[in-house]
Parts: structure tokens; sequence; C-alpha cells
């Protein structure tokens, strides 16, 4: 095998596809005697050079969705996933180990959200990005290790050629990060799925980390699913958001018209939580109450017993998200709301 990079042919989205699509995405996990549906009929697409950020607290489905849509779900504890997840074009659930493990890291690829229980601590950094590298590329161990010198040098770790015999737990949280994006790009994917990537980092190192990831989508043409509950990080970078609650999407929207005005009265709750410098101190509303927990939630929009708006049609019947009033284009609508009174809830009447 020689050094030069082999690429196998790869079928590319015809006009009218998107890159990547998720079609109703279900899935179920065990509890007791009974299943739990954690992620309730998703639906989203991602085009290239493209951001999409999925939004929403914690337990609202997000990881979970991402991890589906990767095949990183084994039985137990996932039960049950169907729907449709298509790259390109090709259908990704299904895939048996052999075939998937081709897709997973070639063509799509995911930074989790703990770098330092995804990185394996008995292997150096290195070893970690050759074996990408040498698995999908086909590459030599010499040339494998002189580009995962460079890929460290890409996401500015210093002394990289110093540093690629270090092991994670010789790299600081932002490090380490930057060492699962390099992973992430070794075979530059199509798709990048971005978990929380700026979890328990201080301000200055997150947007450092979202630059860097802004940098390297612009450079490949990549297109990023960004997962977070930041509000703040979500309107530097994305292009559309796709909000959830309890399994479900409640609000799709390119981005500036959520934060011109939500039309989910749970989005406007997030973002009335966000701290702002031209309000005083304690000025913040939060949500009262919590998210319900997969396999409880309440009949009727799921989101009612915390919804200040909310009536007995909220109580009774299940909204569907549907193409808000006021909003459309030529093209087609752009935003969504899974709100029996969203146009007003927007400021649409």
């Amino acid at each position: 095998m020689t050094g030069a990079t082999v690429r196998t042919a790869e079928r590319r989205p015809a006009e009218s596809e998107h890159l990547f699509e998720v079609t109703d995405l279900r899935v179920a996990f065990r509890r007791g005697q009974t299943e739990a549906v954690a992620v309730d009929g998703v639906s989203y697409h991602l085009d290239p050079g493209e951001t999409l950020v999925l939004l929403g607290e914690s337990g609202s489905g997000k990881s979970v969705s991402s991890l589906a849509s990767m095949g990183l779900l084994d039985p137990p504890p996932a039960v049950a996933v169907s729907g449709s997840v298509r790259l390109a074009g090709r259908e990704l659930l299904g895939l048996d180990d052999a075939a998937g493990s081709l897709v997973r890291g070639r063509q799509i690829a995911m930074v989790f959200q703990d770098s330092l229980s995804a990185l394996n601590p008995c292997y150096t950094i290195g070893f970690q990005i050759i074996e990408v590298l040498r698995t999908h590329l086909g590459m030599s161990k010499r040339a494998a290790r002189a580009h995962a010198i460079d890929l460290l040098n890409r996401v500015r770790i210093p002394d990289a050629a110093r540093r690629v015999d270090d092991y994670p737990h010789q790299f600081s949280g932002g490090q380490r990060q930057r060492v699962m994006i390099a992973i992430a790009i070794a075979a530059e994917p199509e798709v990048l799925i971005a978990d929380e990537p700026t979890t328990a980092l201080d301000v200055t190192v997150q947007a450092e980390i979202m630059d860097l990831l802004a940098d390297l989508q612009v450079e490949r043409r990549m297109g990023m699913l960004l997962i977070t509950h930041d509000l703040g990080v979500a309107a530097d970078v994305a292009d559309r958001i796709a909000v959830m609650y309890a399994g479900r999407i409640v609000e799709q929207s390119p981005a500036e018209a959520i934060y011109a005005g939500a039309a989910h009265p749970y989005t406007r709750g997030l973002l009335a939580s966000v701290p702002r410098f031209d309000l005083p101190r304690g000025a913040l509303a939060p949500i009262p109450g919590a998210p319900p927990s997969a396999g409880a939630f309440p009949a009727g929009c799921r989101f009612h017993p915390r919804c200040p708006l909310a009536t007995e049609l909220c109580r009774q019947q299940e909204p569907a998200l549907l193409p808000v009033p006021g909003f459309e284009r030529a093209s087609g609508p752009v935003r969504r709301s899974a709100c029996h009174y969203a146009d007003e809830v927007a400021g649409v009447r």
C-alpha cells in the first residue's frame, strides 16, 4: 500500500436531494415492562455548507436523535429505532455493522460532548488519528503520521509534531476538544455532527472552538449539525434552527427569524431566559417547571403544563408542525411551528 489517499466512489446528492435528511425518526428505550419513546417523529434536513442547530433543554432528545442517525444506539438500551436517515440519497438506518462503519468517520462524523470519555486513554492521540486515516483512506503508517501532525496543526494544537505522541490526559479540555475535531475531520466527511462541543469550556475557549469549526466548514463545504442548549452559540453560527422539546421538533426556522420573534411559546421562553446586558440584574424570566420524562409526556401539547398561553385546546389536542402564516417565500414555507396559536405568538394576525 502506498502513502497515497485511496478514495472510493461516493454518490453525491442530486439537485433535488438534501445532503443529509432525517425523516420521522423515532427512538424508544425499555423502561421496566414498557417502552419509553425518547424521540418521536423528528424530521430535518441539511445541505452542503449549511449549519443547522438543534436547540433545546437537556433531555429533549437532541443527542439521542443524533446517535440514532449515526447508528450508534445498540439494543439494549434502545429497543426500537424507525424512520429514515439518508445521506446523499443513501439510506443509513438498517445498515449492518460493516457497512455502517465504512460510512461513519468517512462520510459522516461526530464530535462528542465529553472528549475525555470519547478519547481512548490507553493510546496516544496520534495513534487515534492515524487509525482513522489508515482505516478510511488507506494511508501507509508514515503518510498517516505526517497527515496526523498536519491535522493537529490545522486545529491549532501548539507544537503538533511533538504532541502527536502525547496521551489524552496530557491535554487541557479545550485541546482535547480540538483533537476530537481533528479525528472527526480526518477522512474529510461530508457531514459533521457536533454534540455540545463547548460544554465545560470557558467562554474564550468556547469561542475559539466555534471559530475553528466555522473555518473548517467553509474550507470543506461540510454540512454541520450543531447540538446545543446555548442560544448565544446558536446565534453566532446557525443558518437554520430546529427547536426540540419532549422528543419532538416544535419550531423550525431560519436563525434570524427566530431571534427576531419566536413562533412557539417554548422558543420564546428560551430566548427570555438568556442573560442580557441591557436588562437589570435579576430580570430573567425562566420557564417554570421542568420538561417531562420520556414515556411520561402529557396529553395534547407536550409544553402546555409550562406554557402561559395554554388553553383547553392545548390540553386536549397535540399540534402538528405546520407553516406559520405570513412567513412564506416563493420557494415555499420557511418557518414551521407546532403551536395552535403560532401566528399570534409570532406577532402575525
